[in-house]
């Protein structure tokens, strides 16, 4: 067969519905550009959720129990996007930082995460956090939600406060 151009406006199959198949079991086919290469596909979701409560009066970020998740990237071009939420009870009126972490990187900033949240005396508020991360690895990655209290060692932070539940999800997304 020579080799040359094909150019048309549509290719349909004969019954006008089902797959076509380009290329044979073992080939590589290259499409030129981005066009037609899958990008942004979401090859998996993980995701966990929780009622445990944490409580912390650490101005450092601590572990938001349960809110942890494991995820291993097909292709080191993946992007992983997080999505992390829990209720959260300060007292003193305090305020607590919310954060994503990457196995020990912390993916916000450094101390106040991805946010503050004020909190009047004993009232429950929600917080959530996402991130699209580009880890550039094919091996394990744990992701968690962390939290800290940002008002001093007096001031105790709790999330999922009084049973309500968080949760961490990550999708990963073709790179």
């Amino acid at each position: 067969m020579a080799n040359g151009t094909l150019k048309v406006s549509n290719i349909q199959t004969s019954s006008g519905s089902g797959t076509i198949t380009i290329g044979q079991s073992g080939e590589t086919v290259n499409i030129a550009g981005t066009s037609g290469t899958g990008f942004g596909k979401i090859l998996q979701v993980v995701s966990t959720s929780t009622t445990t409560e944490t409580s912390t009066n650490s101005t450092s970020f601590v572990l938001a129990s349960g809110l942890t998740l494991n995820i291993t990237p097909s292709s080191s071009t993946s992007k992983i996007l997080i999505f992390g939420s829990t209720c959260t009870q300060a007292n003193g009126g305090a305020i607590n930082n919310l954060s994503i972490f990457r196995d020990s990187t912390n993916l916000g900033e450094t101390n106040q995460g991805f946010g503050r949240l004020t909190n009047a005396d004993e009232i429950v508020i929600q917080g959530s956090v996402h991130y699209l991360d580009s880890p550039a690895t094919t091996s394990q990655i744990t992701y968690a939600l962390y939290v800290r209290s940002n008002g001093g060692g007096g001031v105790t932070v709790q999330t999922n406060s009084n049973g309500t539940r968080g949760s961490i999800t990550a999708i990963e997304i073709s790179g």
